[in-house]
């Protein structure tokens, strides 16, 4: 059900509040008409539920948008909030934009642009091209981000802590800080930071204003600490800004046009508890039983990967480096499946569903030149599945996370986390993860489609026992900042 519209004159103005693209709730039509809600995803979700109230009771306040016609439906039927009925206890304020303005700035710019820069994933020859159609994109996604600072800067309450996430509200801080000086407001990349010389292929006005969004906060945090010096890099090249330096050689905080911005790393974690809890459920153990009948007979072994297809998580590179571990190490033909779950991502974009056919084609390639009556080489499943996933966690011999870059990479803290007999990672060095987890990994260049063939039967002749002592070695670097702390750690530090 969606909760009844709440009057304006009975909202108190919140101490804290989170911006984010996805909010904790989302909607969606049943067939008799009325609204579903069902939780959101993400790490977000359970480090909001870690703030406690103030002492007079008022609540923080997450701030999200509507992504489709049942969140805007259910927007505009709450009124300003959402009935916490719908959004676990948690107060939101879900913005209902325009269609067209969403898409603009969420398919057009976030994702075909601030994305690709992010991830360095153009093909340079043909794109990126910033046109008249950019343009106007462009200005959608500053209408967007307008939303956003305007909404926020109605529900903080006098020198509240603000946070805003990501690269869909880049140009959030600094709007903010023109409307409400008061606040203490931070930024935090979930992604990579592109260095100065990819940075710079955007038009000159349109990286600036990205950077001067960002420095609008008095804090940017980012998940690992080369990030974090790339940022301050296109700070120094693209604003002349200075760049202050800890004891350390660190880049600490960035000055520009009178203001000072802090810079921090916070390396977001597993979340243990819920993890090895929601792994040992029924469901998750009749998702292993139908795995384990699909790899087939008890001695296989099991190469599990885990990922969206998303561009950046180099799916198909890692087909052939198991393609070629197949024709390379013939030992391992019908001793070894490779378990692959590649959960679409982002098929309204062309491009999207193109790379996921792709996916889908080189699988089909390996199985038909491997496979045997009894033998399926690749078990692929494009269903997403949470309990699936978990279950194959559990029963993984080697996982392969390998993507082109990443700012951190979950699913390479989660598998050892949940893993029943000790789990090999063979880990891009590219992954935001590989600067914690680097040492118990096997790290690969994921271009390098040889070498993470190698890397592969490397990991399967592992010994278990040192197999298991790396997976608890890795574990305890994987949970080190779980999700609550992760936030509670940044709020402090405003």
């Amino acid at each position: 059900m969606v909760a009844e519209h709440v009057h304006p004159a009975s909202i108190a103005a919140a101490p804290i509040v989170v911006a984010s693209n996805r909010g904790p709730v989302s909607y969606r039509r049943r067939e008799d008409g009325t609204l579903a809600a069902g939780r959101g995803g993400g790490g977000l979700v359970s480090g909001l539920s870690s703030i406690e109230r103030d002492p007079e009771g008022a609540a923080a306040v997450w701030v999200c948008a509507a992504l489709g016609e049942g969140d805007r439906e259910a927007a505009r039927a709450a009124g300003r909030r959402l009935g916490t009925d719908d959004t676990g206890g948690h107060q939101v304020r879900m913005l209902d934009i325009a269609p067209d303005t969403f898409a603009a700035a969420y398919n057009g710019i976030a994702n075909s642009v601030l994305w690709f820069v992010h991830h360095m994933l153009y093909q340079t020859p043909l794109e990126p091209v910033f046109d008249r159609d950019f343009r106007a994109q462009w200005a959608a996604y500053e209408e967007y981000n307008a939303a956003f600072a305007d909404a926020v800067a109605e529900e903080a309450a006098q020198g509240a802590a603000v946070l805003v996430q990501d690269y869909h509200l880049a140009l959030v801080p600094g709007l903010l800080r023109a409307r409400r000086p008061d606040l203490r407001i931070g930024h935090f990349s979930h992604t990579p930071w592109a260095p100065p010389d990819y940075f710079r292929m955007l038009p000159d006005d349109v990286a600036g204003q990205l950077l001067r969004g960002v420095l609008g906060g008095d804090r940017a945090g980012f998940l690992t600490v080369r990030w974090a010096e790339a940022f301050a890099a296109c700070c120094a090249d693209v604003l002349g800004a200075e760049v202050v330096r800890d004891g350390e050689g660190r880049a600490a905080e960035v000055r520009f046009e009178g203001r000072a911005t802090r810079l921090g790393v916070h390396g977001l974690g597993a979340d243990g508890d819920f993890l090895r809890e929601r792994a040992h459920r029924a469901d998750v153990g009749e998702r292993m039983a139908a795995l384990r009948s699909q790899i087939g007979g008890p001695d296989r072994k099991a190469i599990v990967r885990v990922d969206r297809t998303e561009l950046s998580k180099n799916i198909v590179r890692g087909l052939r480096a198991y393609r070629r571990l197949l024709q390379e190490h013939p030992q391992w033909r019908e001793r070894v499946v490779h378990v692959a779950f590649a959960y679409p991502s982002r098929q309204d974009l062309a491009v999207y569903r193109d790379y996921t056919a792709e996916v889908e084609r080189v699988a089909r390639e390996i199985n038909a030149e491997f496979g045997t009556e009894g033998w399926e080489p690749v078990v692929l499943h494009v269903k997403d599945d949470f309990a699936r996933s978990l279950a194959a966690y559990r029963i993984a011999d080697v996982a392969l996370v390998n993507p082109i870059r990443d700012g951190m990479n979950l699913v390479a803290k989660e598998v050892p986390v949940v893993s029943d007999h000790g789990c090999a990672l063979v880990l891009s060095r590219e992954a935001g993860a590989a600067a914690e987890l680097g040492d118990e990994a096997i790290t690969v260049n994921p271009y390098d489609v040889e070498a993470t063939a190698r890397a592969l039967h490397l990991a399967l002749l592992m010994d278990p026992a040192e197999r298991a002592e790396r997976t608890k070695r890795l574990a305890a670097a994987a949970t080190a900042l779980p999700p609550a702390r992760w936030f509670t750690d940044q709020l402090r530090a405003l």
